[in-house]
């Protein structure tokens, strides 16, 4: 299968859980295509049995959950995340887009975020259209000024109380909300210093450190 032809409701990313590696690259209404320890595309429904101790629990547009002897595990789009290590560290290997960019989907406050990874920004970034989403009432954080490429503008620095990528889940983690000037989100220091980074090439690997 040519994964450049997947339209947008398809999906890549892939799951090591146990001694299986296993590729989501298509998810349809209440069905998933996998690619098993580099195998054949095939499709699976809900409630099916991937693999030994694996089975496939839901679908959504923006991958798939499986469980895991118990233990649920998401993919979410475009991510391929080791889920499952010997020695119980958690990473997540993100793919690089046509344009160079690592966008990860993750979660900030239990709501869904989609964000850019940015190395050049001291904070997580937010709009304060994204901030009222989240339920984040940022007027109450510390008056800020930061200047961007369009001149200087006006944001709250805020503690988000979870921002999870992949597996990585981080509690109390410095942001800052902007008045305007911000069209996507970032996903700056304050969550990757927390983290080890590994580029190789197409792909950047974090893993949690604390």
């Amino acid at each position: 299968m040519n994964i450049r032809l997947l339209a947008s409701g398809l999906c890549f990313a892939a799951l090591q859980a146990q001694a299986a590696d296993i590729s989501v690259i298509g998810v349809f209404p209440d069905k998933a295509v996998l690619v098993i320890d580099g195998g054949s595309p095939k499709t699976y429904s809900v409630g099916n049995t991937v693999t030994t101790g694996i089975k496939l629990v839901s679908v959504n547009k923006n991958g798939a959950v499986f469980d895991a002897n118990g233990k649920k595990q998401a993919i979410d789009l475009g991510e391929h995340i080791n889920r499952i290590t010997p020695s119980g560290i958690t990473s997540v290997t993100l793919q690089a887009d046509g344009r160079g960019h690592f966008i990860v989907q993750g979660q900030i406050n239990g709501g869904t975020m989609r964000m850019l990874v940015d190395t050049g920004a001291s904070l997580i970034a937010l709009s304060a259209a994204d901030a009222k989403r989240l339920g984040i009432d940022y007027t109450k954080g510390s008056p800020i000024y930061i200047n961007t490429a369009n001149g200087t503008v006006r944001g709250y620095k805020v503690k988000l109380d979870s921002v999870k990528v992949g597996d990585i889940v981080l509690n109390q983690v410095d942001g800052v909300v902007q008045d305007s000037g911000l069209t996507f989100a970032l996903l700056g220091m304050s969550f990757l210093n927390r983290t080890e980074m590994r580029r190789d090439g197409e792909q950047m690997v974090l893993t949690k450190r604390f």
